[in-house]
């Protein structure tokens, strides 16, 4: 079921490119911008009762109550990204320092499957309207194509030096991976699995995120401490904004489409942005723990979760179009975090808890109502 928000043609990002891909800001380029999107997107779906008991954040007390933890194929090595496919209620994590994607069945609560061969995969994202879930295989340099059905790779796409994040344009039927080596972003035409374009974003890219408010494709280049908005109809920079003094390394970054919010980690500062998308401005930043890696947001609990390297995990409430800090818990190993939205269920793979990999996976505090 189509749980994408509903859709607002908006402005997007600070200070255009003057023409074509070019990524340098010139003095007349102070226009803004906003993409094509699609014409109709559904509204978000209502939260399930899929799996009981997932209450609201509590106040005073914990910010998240563990679950269980389930024991994870592959060994003691490092966990990279994840994605959630709600039509399903799978979620993929790539298993990088095991070469492989853990398939888990969050409705069994169990390990449904593998998919080997993708050496030092990072990114992963599951495209259910296609039934593909694309892996960054930074091992090989290119970008793996499974078949969710078969859970088979039945492509392998490009030459990337380290492909890392993924995201998806539905209006173009493209995927866009950054480059975290500096080589630009790659375009996939999802259709024939072939490169499309690749794109100068002018530095190392982190991670990449579709925006369904806009339709635009916003990619954080790490290396410029800057934020840049593609538009998928042309493959050019259409929008760029500079994130300020407070912020060294945008790595990782999560959007409140609904809010037209967007959450950015700084891995050097380790600290915290929230950007309104339509004024181009950073808003507030709050501390955060070493190393912020993913983030993972729940629309339905209004819940943003950022996962450091430090084995932080910082929670924070939105409302009003900021964050409010809730909490934070010290969780070895924890710098992958994901959030099944309709369960409130929050998800971190842990490379080593008593000698072997597991899946943590808690919910969020009792004691309060959702706000």
């Amino acid at each position: 079921m189509d749980r994408t928000p509903i859709l607002r043609v908006v402005v997007l990002i600070a200070v255009v490119a003057a023409a074509g891909h070019s990524p340098e800001p010139t003095a007349a380029a102070t226009a803004f911008a906003a993409c094509t999107a699609p014409t109709t997107l559904g509204a978000a779906t209502p939260a399930s009762a899929r799996i009981p008991g997932s209450a609201a954040l509590g106040a005073g007390g914990p910010a998240l109550e563990p679950v269980a933890d389930v024991p994870l194929p592959g060994g003691t090595s490092r966990f990279d990204y994840q994605s959630f496919d709600p039509t399903t209620g799978r979620l993929y994590v790539a298993h990088m320092g095991a070469g492989e994607v853990i398939v888990f069945d969050t409705d069994a609560s169990s390990v449904v499957g593998t998919v080997g061969d993708l050496p030092t995969v990072t990114g992963v994202l599951a495209v259910p309207e296609l039934h593909r879930v694309y892996a960054s295989v930074a091992g090989g340099r290119h970008v793996a194509a499974i078949d969710d059905r078969t859970l088979t790779v039945v492509a392998r796409v490009g030459e990337i030096g380290f492909p890392d994040g993924l995201a998806y344009a539905p209006q173009t039927r493209q995927l866009f991976v950054s480059d975290e080596s500096g080589g630009g972003e790659l375009v996939i035409d999802a259709a024939t699995d072939a490169v499309a374009a690749t794109i100068d974003v002018g530095g190392e890219a982190g991670n990449t995120h579709y925006d369904a408010g806009s339709g635009c494709i916003l990619v954080a280049v790490q290396s410029r401490n800057r934020l840049i908005a593609i538009e998928p109809a042309t493959d050019a920079v259409v929008g760029r904004m500079e994130l300020g003094s407070d912020c060294d390394g945008p790595h990782g970054f999560a959007l409140d489409a609904a809010e037209r919010l967007a959450f950015v980690s700084c891995e050097g500062s380790a600290r915290l942005l929230v950007v309104d998308l339509d004024a181009a401005q950073v808003t507030a930043t709050f501390p955060v723990g070493e190393g912020p890696d993913v983030l993972a947001f729940d629309p339905g609990l209004r819940r943003l979760y950022v996962a450091s390297e430090s084995g932080t995990v910082s929670v924070f409430r939105a409302h009003d179009g900021t964050l409010e800090p809730v909490g934070e818990l010290s969780i070895p190993h924890a710098h992958s975090v994901a959030v099944d939205p309709a369960t409130h269920l929050v998800y971190f793979p842990l490379q080593d808890i008593d000698g072997r990999p597991v899946l943590r996976i808690m919910a969020p505090a009792t004691g309060d109502s959702a706000p």
